[in-house]
């Protein structure tokens, strides 16, 4: 005798321990605040959205969701018509394919998920759900736990001040004079870039030889230069450039290149990402799950983007008027007769 099936979804192939789990930061995804598993699960969909519906029910969070493997899994039903199965899902509200940039900079990188409602939503519940930090955080892929060290290793790794160490008693001794600290050689200042520019300035012309004095009166007006970004050189090309033939006072003509060549104070340069500003909340962006476009949660209803929709709901329209019909019959019948030659 037959047994009798009570479940209105169609049996499924068991989830084999082996099925193929995706990379962190892909795969299914389990939506929150399902409903228990009953016999009426999946009952208004179709046999073979049943079918497939029933399997993506049973595999664990992480399972690869790629159209390729499910159809290896189901072997009833080609890509072709797991894709559209899944299309089928989407707009009865079971699942929504999403995107989630993770890392920072240059190490930025997308991850894709599947989330999986055995209840099925409504598109203001989708939408809701994926705005949250909560979706967000479910769709980054999580950290691998550091495994922890062995109990052996840790007890070596333990200091051995921390065992108690008892008082130890010391005889009272007078108190002494603190030795004085021993006095150190006094070093002499390391010159400044701006003294040095100066007193480079003879030894590449001789015309501006400068005295140590007259190197230490200039210094405040070199560092002036130094101060408003420029380099050395930039400075010495300025004091060296367009010299007369013969220089009577080199340090009067350094001082008044110096004053009247001191370039303009230039306001300082901000870093492109200042370090107070607050990392930008990633948002989660659905795919569509036809044709795979990417979008926010509201410009995809049904998880279908526009074309896709459109498309949709264009096949399922009624088929046109017969009196429309006949009407089109008619003007191509006259338009043939126009055609024939008299």
């Amino acid at each position: 005798m037959a047994t009798q099936h009570f479940s209105s979804a169609l049996p499924v192939p068991a989830v084999s321990p082996a099925y193929p789990m995706a990379k962190p930061g892909y795969g299914k995804r389990s939506a929150p605040d399902q409903q228990p598993r009953t016999r009426d699960d999946f009952a208004l969909l179709p046999t073979r959205e049943r079918y497939v519906a029933g399997f993506v029910d049973h595999l664990p969070d992480g399972a690869e969701m790629s159209v390729k493997q499910l159809a290896k899994q189901l072997p009833l039903y080609g890509q072709q018509a797991i894709s559209t199965a899944l299309k089928a899902l989407s707009i009865a509200g079971h699942l929504r394919r999403v995107r989630c940039s993770v890392g920072a900079g240059d190490e930025t990188r997308w991850v894709f998920r599947t989330f999986w409602s055995r209840t099925a939503r409504d598109n203001e519940w989708w939408n809701t759900y994926l705005a949250t930090e909560t979706a967000t955080r479910t769709a980054a892929p999580t950290a691998t736990p550091e495994a922890p060290a062995s109990p052996d290793l840790a007890a070596l790794a333990e200091p051995s001040a921390r065992a108690p160490v008892p008082h130890q008693r010391t005889p009272h001794q007078a108190p002494t004079a603190e030795p004085a600290p021993p006095t150190q050689p006094t070093r002499e200042a390391a010159p400044s870039p701006a003294y040095l520019a100066l007193a480079r300035l003879g030894r590449d012309d001789h015309r501006l030889a400068l005295s140590a004095d007259d190197c230490t009166t200039l210094e405040p007006l070199a560092t002036q230069w130094l101060d408003r970004g420029v380099t050395t050189d930039y400075l010495t090309n300025a004091l060296t450039a367009g010299l007369p033939a013969q220089v009577d006072s080199p340090i009067g003509l350094i001082r008044r290149r110096l004053i009247d060549k001191l370039p303009p104070q230039l306001p300082a340069t901000t870093p492109n990402t200042p370090t107070d500003t607050p990392t930008p909340t990633r948002r989660l962006l659905v795919e569509c799950t036809d044709c795979g476009r990417p979008g926010p949660p509201e410009a995809l209803p049904d998880g279908l983007c526009r074309p896709c929709h459109t498309a949709h709901s264009a096949s399922g329209q009624p088929s046109p008027d017969p009196t429309q019909i006949a009407a089109v019959k008619t003007h191509m019948a006259n338009l043939r007769t126009l055609l024939k030659p008299v």
